[in-house]
């Protein structure tokens, strides 16, 4: 078994509170659990108004399945119009 994890640091701008943000991100979250079938919580950043930290989980039994997956997800986040991916680490094990 593989367990690929991911964390994504996300700037959200045009939000002015951060209950702007948590229906952002929320709506963000269930998108891509929708789309990937992927573990996705928000982790981090939480008191903050632009700021939000995400944590994604995938298992597998091929390494190289679960980090092309999380790739896939971190380019799907990259393109939504109302988020910005700041930083983002993968890791598999």
């Amino acid at each position: 078994m593989v367990i690929g994890t991911a964390t994504v640091e996300l700037y959200v701008p045009g939000v002015n509170s951060l209950k702007d943000k948590r229906r952002v991100i929320k709506g963000l979250l269930e998108r891509t659990r929708a789309r990937f079938n992927v573990s996705v919580a928000e982790v981090g950043n939480l008191d903050r108004w632009r700021q939000a930290t995400l944590g994604l989980a995938w298992v597998s039994n091929d390494s190289g399945h679960a980090h092309r997956s999380l790739q896939a997800v971190i380019k799907f986040l990259e393109r939504q119009p109302d988020v910005q991916v700041a930083d983002f680490w993968v890791q598999v094990i």
